[in-house]
């Protein structure tokens, strides 16, 4: 990585993945990784996913703090606890995946993978185990890539919206600060992720703000075909580009 900043075209699909998936985070509880992803892979990749989880740090942190009262916190202990051991595993392996051409593959794969799982229906009860287990796969899929939602969404599919929401918001914005300390003692979070993350922060705030008036009255459902959709259409076009690229001469 040679530039502190990517310019203006990719920086500009890096802010719109930003935006969009802060809304969808908000409104959802999960999500932002599964857009900003594949989108910010595609536009800038040497500056994934450190960017991924210092701006995804602050929707967590920021989505949380209007339904913090909704939050089950019983259920934080054991998810917290699988989170820190799977990020702490996933940082032995970033340095073969991060800054390679890998990168992309991984993240089209981890997102399709989410979409399926979203799409199947799977019922799994929350208890100190599943918990356990869901932060173990959520941390090492999103220190490797910054999308750590899916299993915890998974668990949180049939809790009333706000409570659901509010939990995995609050397992998000953890994640996202173990993830980064994770890949920080890895050394890959430098001076570019840290850079690029400070133009996109400011994002995050003006739109929590924009829509918390959708946020009283939308139904989580509503939003879910749309947030899959984009997702995946993002991914197989990362999918498809890195492919192309691998079989380049």
């Amino acid at each position: 990585m040679t530039d502190l900043l990517p310019t203006f075209g990719p920086w500009s699909l890096c802010a719109l993945a930003v935006v969009v998936g802060t809304v969808i985070q908000r409104l959802s509880g999960a999500g932002f990784g599964m857009v900003a992803a594949p989108a910010m892979t595609l536009a800038a990749p040497d500056w994934v996913p450190g960017t991924i989880l210092l701006v995804g740090l602050a929707v967590g942190a920021g989505a949380l703090l209007g339904t913090r009262d909704a939050v089950v916190r019983s259920d934080l202990p054991p998810g917290f606890a699988g989170r820190t051991l799977g990020a702490v595993a996933a940082a032995f392996v970033a340095g073969a995946v991060v800054g390679t051409a890998l990168l992309p593959i991984v993240v089209a794969c981890v997102v399709l993978l989410a979409v399926v799982l979203s799409l199947a229906g799977l019922r799994v009860a929350i208890t100190g185990r599943s918990l356990f287990g869901a932060g173990v796969a959520a941390g090492v899929m999103g220190t490797l890539t910054g999308i750590g939602a899916p299993p915890m969404a998974i668990l949180y599919a049939n809790v009333e919206a706000r409570r659901s929401a509010a939990t995995q918001n609050a397992f998000f914005g953890f994640g996202m600060a173990v993830s980064i300390a994770a890949l920080a003692l890895a050394g890959l979070i430098r001076a570019p992720h840290l850079l690029l993350a400070a133009t996109l922060v400011p994002l995050v705030p003006v739109t929590l703000l924009a829509v918390r008036p959708l946020a009283a009255r939308f139904e989580r459902g509503a939003i879910r075909p749309w947030a899959l959709g984009l997702a995946a259409a993002s991914a197989l076009v990362l999918l498809g580009r890195a492919l192309l690229q691998a079989g380049s001469p």
